[in-house]
């Protein structure tokens, strides 16, 4: 979702460099870009132990708080150029669609339109999954609800930690360069400029 169908991720980032900063821990672009796909508690502790800075249940807490809120102030909703004529072209081709976020399902809802939500036969958030991504359960569990088999799905992913959920889930897939440069996606089958090039 982030990142392949909505232009978040920027949202993403000045929301977490600003809660971060206020515990003292720095994060660059890259390091939230990078990292995209994995649950904002693994995000937190990681960060917390790389700036040396303790990190409890009360903070961690107060840091997804604070987060949300940000996030919630500053969003706006922009879809990618030509998304929507992706997703209805494959769908009137017969194609079953899954999104699988590392966002929570209340965001999902808040963040895209009913019109294009109600194209997706399947949406597995970071809330229905015990492990986020880079592990590929998320992935896993859209094919299993799809009832189709892994080497019948192809991903769309943005981000290295997509990726390689992806891949462990032995599942072709397709990255987009819109939030990171391809010498970070080179693990994907096939690299791509936008979403519209797959068409």
């Amino acid at each position: 979702m982030d990142g392949v169908i909505v232009d978040s991720m920027p949202y993403h980032f000045i929301s977490w460099f600003e809660t971060l900063k206020k515990y003292d821990v720095t994060v660059s672009p890259f390091d939230i870009y990078e990292k995209e796909g994995e649950k904002c508690e693994t995000c937190v502790e990681r960060f917390f132990k790389r700036d040396n800075i303790k990190c409890n249940n009360k903070i961690m807490e107060e840091v997804l708080k604070l987060r949300d809120k940000l996030y919630k102030k500053y969003f706006k909703v922009f879809l990618f150029p030509d998304i929507e004529q992706v997703i209805n072209k494959l769908k009137k081709e017969g194609f079953l669609l899954a999104i699988v976020t590392g966002s929570n399902r209340d965001k999902v809802k808040s963040m895209l339109p009913k019109k294009i939500i109600s194209k997706f036969d399947v949406i597995i958030a970071a809330d229905m999954i015990k492990k986020g991504k880079p592990h590929p359960d998320s992935y896993l569990t859209a094919a299993k609800q799809l009832k189709v088999k892994p080497s019948e799905c192809i991903v769309i992913e943005n981000a290295p930690n997509g990726i390689k959920a992806a891949k462990a889930a032995k599942m072709f897939c397709v990255a987009v360069t819109t939030s990171l440069p391809k010498q970070y996606l080179k693990y994907a089958d096939i690299i791509c400029k936008k979403v519209s090039d797959i068409l």
